[in-house]
């Protein structure tokens, strides 16, 4: 651990020396200095993480050298140290930027907590800033990953919506990478640096979903024993992701428009109303015009919430991404499991481009992070993949149910998706090669051409 580093400036010389083995007890590096002129050089050839600064010193005063320190080192802690109380001087010391102002004598005890203090509450700083940093450089559009016709379209759209204030519809498949986009989004926009917040609408209690987005007042009901606030107080300037909108309570749907149209709430068991300036961006994997048809949605929260539409298409419309996602999970999973795969073999990679990834892009990470922890070698196989694809063949023990409900069924659909199954089965069971696939199946190469094509199954490669 990097030691912090202290700059220690005063005029007398037992004092130097006190502070200095005082403080390399507690583990601070420490550099002392007699006068102004001698701290102006210092600051100006290395960086301190705090100064003990004594206001009265020859060649150049305390205050002036605070203002040198300030300018130069922007992020140095400075805390002021005087023999002579002075409240004005104080005031300027802080007014130029100064942490605090201890007075002579002082406690052993106190200065080391101000210290303490100071450091952690600047350390603490940085860590926010490289925080925020780290969150910005994770949901950049270029980190949505994908090369097809499909993404380039969706990136070109997120960076147009992204600086304007105008609330956002994400729809797509589980998986899609909903709130990805959502705070790729917020990253990018003049709010990044506000917050983000997220709010599942199907995870909540539906009598817990108003106190959690507009909060409550002590006393409100049985639990409130403290006034709280809630999450559209707390997206305030920022940015509110609300998933899963379509669970929504139509109750809630009132409310929720309410704040749409007014920008103002108020707290359960609150009077006062609550204005916000928060971005609502909200998504869905159901069909809410579909839901509005059925009364189950308001049709004037939808308009409100639909004024851009974000469709993420679903990872088997967009199969040649698959090589460069699943070289991404791959690099990333091989890091943090400490394993040395670097590469997916053709026949692998046959396989991944193959399946049909119900669960979309977050299914694709899945089955990497899984083959990684369970491989070895340089290389991950089909071997590596098997034991998770077998697990999630459609064709179960059960799965087709041959009894006709009351209701009837859609024959041509239960025979296509029969079809699509058994093409994939055989081409796992194949390792992708399609000549041997079609003899599996009693079909000639022509009639499995046809049909891999039928079912954007068809990528080329091994015959």
């Amino acid at each position: 651990m990097v030691e912090d580093r202290i700059l220690v400036a005063d005029d007398e010389q037992s004092m130097r020396e006190f502070l200095d083995i005082m403080l390399k007890r507690e583990g601070y590096q420490v550099t002392l200095a007699s006068h102004g002129e001698e701290v102006s050089k210092l600051i100006d050839k290395d960086i301190f993480d705090l100064v003990l600064l004594d206001i009265r010193m020859p060649k150049i005063d305390g205050l002036a050298v605070l203002k040198k320190i300030k300018a130069t080192s922007p992020e140095t802690i400075v805390i002021m140290i005087t023999a002579y109380a002075s409240a004005d001087t104080a005031i300027k010391a802080m007014k130029e930027g100064a942490y605090d102002y201890i007075t002579k004598p002082f406690k052993v005890d106190e200065i080391k907590v101000i210290i303490k203090n100071a450091l952690e509450k600047r350390n603490l700083q940085k860590e926010n800033l490289l925080l925020k940093q780290v969150v910005r450089d994770r949901y950049r559009f270029g980190n949505i990953i994908g090369q097809s016709a499909k993404m380039i379209a969706l990136y070109d759209l997120l960076e147009k919506v992204a600086p304007t204030k105008t609330n956002i519809l994400i729809t797509g498949e589980s998986g899609t990478g909903k709130e990805l986009a959502a705070k790729a989004i917020h990253y990018n926009s003049s709010r990044k640096d506000k917050a983000f917040v997220t709010l599942n609408c199907g995870a909540i209690p539906e009598s817990l979903i108003e106190s959690e987005l507009f909060g409550h007042m002590k006393g409100a009901f049985t639990d409130a024993i403290a006034t709280k606030k809630g999450l559209f107080e707390m997206a305030d300037e920022g940015t509110i992701f609300l998933d899963e909108i379509s669970e929504l309570p139509l109750l809630m749907q009132v409310k929720l428009l309410r704040v749409l149209q007014d920008k103002e709430f108020k707290r359960v068991g609150g009077t006062e109303d609550i204005r916000v300036d928060a971005r609502i961006i909200a998504a869905t994997n159901k069909d809410l015009e579909e839901a509005v048809k059925e009364k189950r949605f308001r049709d004037d929260l939808f308009y409100r919430l639909n004024v851009i539409q974000i469709k993420l298409p679903p990872l088997r419309e967009r199969r040649e991404d698959i090589p460069i996602l699943a070289a991404h999970f791959l690099k990333k999973y091989s890091e943090e499991l400490s394993k040395n795969i670097s590469r997916i073999s053709p026949e692998a990679l046959n396989l991944l481009l193959n399946y049909g990834y119900p669960g979309n892009v977050r299914e694709l990470q899945n089955i990497i992070e899984r083959a990684v922890a369970l491989g070895n070698g340089q290389e991950l196989t089909p071997q590596h993949l098997s034991s998770y694809l077998d697990e999630q063949i459609h064709i179960k023990k059960g799965s087709f149910d041959l009894d006709i409900p009351n209701e009837g069924i859609d024959l041509e659909k239960v025979i296509e998706e029969l079809e699509r199954t058994l093409l994939v089965k055989a081409l796992e069971r194949t390792r992708g090669i399609k000549k041997k696939a079609a003899e599996l199946l009693h079909i000639n190469f022509r009639s499995m051409r046809y049909r891999l094509e039928k079912y954007g199954l068809d990528h080329g490669g091994d015959e």
